[in-house]
């Protein structure tokens, strides 16, 4: 969506996606908001609780039969299993979609852990293309004033058109550029407190390619999960950083990490997305 400051002031009902890295403050951003008659549409939550809902619960369910205890109680319809994803937590998520490797440290077999890519790949497509329904929710049902979306990091990896052209249609894309001098925060925060990640089938697997010779590794087997996560981290970043601005350069404006940690209400952010819509204009 285009907008001049003047038509962005006049704007009665503003609705804007926050595009940007895992860990760069989307989600802190709009739970803020939320308090400033926003209604915070998390991507995330709507994966977890809709479109990887049953398998997220399936994957529980297994595990619980592996305890004799549970399996009677599970098979016998005594017993209900449910997830509890909010907003702030994706545990549930994250854990469904796991990361590779030896899965006697917690890593999924390379074909596993794919296949649950790609199911989540999905799931942020359709997640993504409900956003017009809740924009009305929002004000229809809900009675908010205004709508932000919180878009996963891996919106940029996505390569589906129609999603961009939804969003652009519906709402102001924001871009969060991480600053120099918060790139090694960022991705120290990103290991400390985990977002579930996708990557491009391309990306993984010439990382992997690169991975495996680099520690004398024949086998996806035979890799640490968590060691993997933490070398590939810096390295997806990198990669989509152009991404990230291959969308918002055409589509939407652009605010650093460090114009947003001084954000503290939303007049705040209001003040901040007028002088980015002034730098482009």
């Amino acid at each position: 969506m285009k907008i001049t400051v003047d038509e962005f002031s006049a704007w009665k009902n503003k609705r804007i996606t926050l595009l940007g890295m895992s860990g760069v403050g989307k989600t802190c951003l709009s739970n803020m908001l939320r308090r400033h008659d926003w209604f915070h549409y998390s991507g995330d939550y709507r994966i977890g609780t809709r479109y990887l809902d049953e398998p997220i619960l399936d994957q529980i369910k297994t595990q619980a039969m592996h305890v004799p205890f549970l399996r009677d109680l599970l098979r016998s319809d005594s017993i209900y299993i449910g997830h509890n994803i909010t907003v702030d937590n994706l545990e549930p998520v994250l854990a469904f979609v796991g990361k590779p490797g030896n899965p006697e440290l917690g890593g999924l077999p390379i074909d596993e852990f794919k296949r649950r890519q790609a199911m989540y790949r999905q799931g942020e497509i359709a997640a993504m293309k409900d956003v017009p329904d809740f924009i009305r929710k929002a004000r229809e049902i809900y009675g908010y004033q205004h709508f932000v979306n919180d878009v996963g990091g891996s919106l940029c990896e996505l390569e589906d058109p129609l999603v961009i052209d939804v969003l652009t249609a519906h709402t102001m894309i924001v871009y969060i550029q991480v600053a120099e001098d918060d790139q090694s925060e960022l991705i120290k925060r990103a290991e400390a407190d985990p977002k579930p990640l996708y990557y491009r089938p391309e990306f993984l697997d010439a990382q992997l390619a690169e991975y495996l010779p680099t520690y004398g590794l024949t086998d996806t087997n035979e890799i640490d999960p968590d060691e993997f996560t933490r070398w590939v981290f810096p390295r997806l970043f990198r990669a989509r950083i152009p991404r990230y601005e291959a969308i918002t350069d055409p589509y939407g404006y652009t605010v650093s990490s460090t114009e947003i940690s001084m954000v503290r209400d939303d007049k705040d952010l209001l003040a901040l997305l007028k002088i980015a819509i002034a730098r482009k204009q």
